[in-house]
């Protein structure tokens, strides 16, 4: 089981819009078990959201780094890291 940081829980929590027509979660324990369910995982650098990206299949060779952190699935945590939920 992954546990997320409440950072990355309050970032979903407020972005998850980004990704969801409507709010799939309502309080942390909702962001945390819906992460989960999702398999959602952290990445330290953009080269890592852009390597987690290829191997599942998404083209992002001609992506700039700007690009890929405006991605819908990825969420630009405060601490510098990423948290990629694929929808």
């Amino acid at each position: 089981m992954n546990e997320y940081s409440d950072e990355c829980l309050d970032t979903f929590l407020k972005n998850q819009r980004q990704l969801y027509n409507e709010d799939v979660a309502e309080n942390p324990e909702e962001a945390e078990a819906f992460l989960e369910d999702c398999m959602a995982v952290t990445a330290d650098t953009i080269d890592d959201v852009r390597t987690f990206l290829e191997e599942s299949g998404m083209d992002v060779n001609d992506m700039e780094d700007e690009d890929l952190e405006e991605a819908s699935e990825v969420f630009p945590l405060p601490d510098g890291t990423y948290l990629i939920v694929e929808g």
